[in-house]
């Protein structure tokens, strides 16, 4: 068991350097990471990542125009934005595009490298965001924006059509992770704001840590990816790789995609004898003769007695006798000054100090102040609601997915009380994987290079996850860490006893054993052994140079003709034939429930003598 407990020590002493030398390299690792160009994928509708500040005025555009419907000293979208490169990031040469301004409104779009037509299995919009100083309130959503004739992105602006608006969003302690698409009534014509429901996981983390996050939807009116994408016209949303929300467009936006096919009657109205109360108060009920609205709730107890004890001379509360006055203490300034109160010790043991007056009980003759029982309405007719018409909107779109207008560009208009909100990595593509693929060259990458730059803000789970990334081996060493105690314990619990031979085993045989006891059975049989009589020669020289070693008391034993267990059980040889020894006939006769042979007796009796006499021999 000292062994197992050796090895054990060992292994764990060599896991848990192995752990600390990871830890060790880890730290090493906090020399930023240079900047890598992520492949792009093939067909998508915009790839966007920042090589420097001349990509405004290359692939993005400044908005020049003026808010509507405000002053016009705030009208303007002259909020400053910027491609660069922060202190803060965590990944050397890497530019992003950076929002300056506080309290100022904002406009900048990048066209589409080909048009959104809604006609492919799925569409992902994916784009990261990082709020250097927290937000306050204001916005990073984006928006898609719709391919109406003659599209000026220089005069983008509030107004300008959008088809989907998606992102994070904030102001005081409400948080929102935007999904709003604009859907076209086909009976009326005009566009109505379609909102996915909110999502449940708390949000404001993404707001206050400082750290970029991966915004993605994913939208499908075909199953091609089961494991993102299950039935027509869903939606998915994620938030850093996990999901927040799934939903359907005909089901899980407010107002719905579909108008109801029946409406409420304008023009209905609720009669005037409608009767809307269930119960009413009985007017024909009285006050009883018998009952006083006088008398009081409470009365005194006449029964009460004082408690015996009681000390009606003393108080409560006593000052202090231990208190003194401050030495600092001016009577001038302070007034005079007076112990404070402290419990009255006398009072500890006694069942009350100070006056005492007769308790309060409930009287039993109080009812209150009268009023009329309340009845069920005879004349309720329940809750009124107009009669219901056909609606003169109704329609139904099965397909919205499919029926959202054209998308030419994209671009974020924001009014915001912070500055400092980086954009980075926007990506529209077809293909959930092609997204995904994406993200594992760029946002997983700044994600792993922000938490080594920062290790005392990493979690515990997240240094565990980074680390088994690195060393996958580890999961192996620790596996036979913990697998080796639990197969030594089970070896441990489940071994057999020390091996016994029982009486019972051994008599399965004739054969005898260097333990067994010479029996009416075996005597005759090993005397006419001659492989017997050799192995038995061999074992009496040995027995004599044991008892040549015996004391001196044993030798006078033997000269007197006793002998002793020892002695019988020798096995000697003679004409007859050597037997082994066994014990004396008394136990034999108890083993066998027999009575032993007169052959065996004069076997055992010679070679005792034989014995006896060599013994002398010896010594002499």
């Amino acid at each position: 068991m000292r062994g197992r407990s050796v090895v054990l020590s060992l292994l764990l002493t060599i896991c848990l350097f192995v752990v600390c030398h990871s830890g060790e390299e880890v730290e090493n690792k906090a020399a930023k990471p240079f900047f890598v160009k992520p492949s792009l994928p093939a067909d998508a509708y915009l790839s966007l990542y920042f090589e420097g500040p001349s990509d405004i005025g290359k692939r993005l555009f400044l908005s020049t125009a003026k808010k509507e419907g405000i002053d016009d000293s705030i009208a303007k979208y002259d909020g400053v934005w910027s491609v660069e490169t922060l202190e803060s990031f965590a990944i050397e040469g890497d530019h992003a595009l950076v929002l300056k301004s506080k309290a100022k409104h904002h406009a900048i779009s990048a066209k589409l490298d080909r048009h959104i037509k809604f006609n492919t299995p799925e569409l992902v919009v994916q784009y990261e965001v990082k709020f250097e100083n927290g937000m306050e309130c204001g916005g990073a959503y984006i928006k898609l924006l719709s391919a109406i004739p003659n599209l000026d992105l220089l005069n983008f602006h509030d107004k300008t059509p959008y088809t989907i608006m998606f992102g994070p969003d904030k102001c005081g302690m409400d948080t929102k992770f935007h999904f709003i698409i604009r859907h076209k009534n086909v009976k009326t014509g005009k566009y109505e704001e379609k909102h996915a429901k909110k999502v449940a996981k708390d949000l404001e983390s993404l707001f206050t840590d400082k750290r970029t996050h991966l915004f993605t939807l994913g939208k499908s009116y075909l199953t091609v990816l089961p494991s993102v994408l299950r039935s027509d016209n869903t939606f998915e949303r994620y938030i850093d790789q996990e999901k927040v929300q799934s939903g359907s467009l005909l089901e899980d936006m407010d107002p719905p995609i579909n108008p109801p096919k029946e409406i409420d009657d304008p023009k209905d109205k609720k009669p005037d004898d409608w009767d809307e109360r269930e119960t009413i108060v009985d007017e024909t009920a009285t006050k009883p003769d018998d009952w006083d609205e006088t008398a009081p709730e409470f009365i005194i107890d006449e029964s009460a007695v004082k408690p015996s004890g009681w000390l009606d001379d003393e108080s409560e509360l006593i000052p202090d006798p231990n208190a003194e006055k401050p030495h600092d203490w001016d009577v001038d300034m302070d007034g005079e000054w007076e112990a404070p109160m402290v419990k009255n010790p006398k009072c500890a043991d006694a069942p009350g100090c100070g006056e005492w007056h007769k308790p309060q009980i409930k009287n039993p003759k109080y009812k209150g102040k009268w009023t009329p029982p309340v009845i069920r309405n005879p004349n309720y007719k329940g809750k009124w609601r107009p009669a219901k018409i056909p609606n003169p909107d109704y329609y139904e779109d099965k397909e919205p997915y499919k029926n959202l207008a054209e998308v030419a560009a994209v671009g974020w208009e924001l009014w915001t009380m912070t500055d400092n909100i980086v954009f980075d990595n926007i990506l529209i593509v077809d293909s959930l994987r092609a997204a995904n693929d994406f993200a594992k060259e760029t946002w997983f990458k700044k994600r792993d290079a922000e938490r080594m730059a920062d290790p005392k803000a990493r979690s515990v789970i997240d240094a565990v996850k980074e680390t088994f990334n690195e060393k996958p081996w580890l999961f192996a060493v620790i596996g036979l860490v913990c697998t080796i105690p639990i197969f030594l314990c089970c070896v441990y619990m489940c071994r057999s006893s020390s091996p016994t031979i029982t009486a019972a085993s051994r008599k399965k045989t004739d054969e005898p054993t260097p333990d067994d006891e010479t029996t009416k059975y075996t005597a005759t049989k090993v005397t006419n052994d001659p492989a017997s009589q050799d192995g038995e020669d061999l074992e009496d020289e040995e027995e004599e140079e044991e008892g040549a070693e015996d004391g001196e008391n044993e030798e006078e034993e033997r000269e007197d003709g006793e002998t002793t267990e020892e002695d019988v059980v020798q096995v000697p040889k003679g004409a007859s034939g050597d037997s082994k020894k066994g014990k004396d006939k008394t136990e034999q006769t108890e083993d066998s429930n027999e009575e032993a042979p007169a052959t065996v007796e004069s076997v055992a009796s010679a070679a005792s003598k034989q014995q006896v006499r060599k013994r002398r021999a010896r010594k002499e």
